[in-house]
């Protein structure tokens, strides 16, 4: 498959939304239920704009099609989009805080044919080239195998509330930047 990366636009949203959504309910069946997936496209998975503001959120375009995205960033925030109101877009002081990985998602026909990797690889560099030493970020289970296998460390597993009685888990994980 043929495909670029590059910095997502405003004008991107509404796909990236599309992809986001399309995403979580191809390749989250096996670690959340129908209802969690639903519930988190609605309140946590979003198009955070802060990211594409500061141009640090990237998308794979194939052919004008949006096959995959994900983000680094330089603000506090460590997950969810617009929706999600546990929001901080202060910014990280590079010396001592670590950049956040944000936002990642491929979509199912694309998957596990390094498109996510191939934009990790990107945003640590450019993380890198910011000052930052480190990287952090909010793994969702369906996620966990790749960053490990990109080096990030983490298992123990927190959950967060996504709506009324409804929760779902993500593993913190990090990464020194060499």
């Amino acid at each position: 498959m043929d495909y670029i990366i590059r910095k997502a636009n405003l004008d991107d949203r509404e796909a990236i939304e599309l992809l986001i959504a399309e995403s979580a309910r191809g390749l989250s069946r096996e670690d959340y239920s129908e209802q969690q997936v639903e519930s988190a496209i609605r309140t946590v998975f979003g198009v955070d704009t802060d990211l594409i503001v500061d141009s640090t959120y990237f998308v794979a375009d194939s052919f004008g099609m949006l096959i995959g995205c994900g983000g680094w960033s330089k603000r506090r925030t460590l997950f969810g989009g617009d929706r999600f109101a546990s929001r901080d877009s202060s910014e990280l002081d590079p010396r001592v805080e670590a950049a956040r990985v944000r936002a990642f998602f491929v979509h199912p026909e694309h998957a596990r044919r390094g498109i996510g990797r191939a934009i990790l690889s990107l945003c640590e560099s450019v993380a890198r080239t910011n000052s930052f030493r480190s990287i952090e970020l909010m793994a969702t289970l369906p996620g966990v195998k790749m960053y490990r296998a990109c080096g990030y460390e983490g298992s123990e597993r927190v959950e967060y509330r996504i709506g009324e009685g409804m929760s779902i888990e993500f593993v913190p994980m990090q990464k020194e930047l060499q």
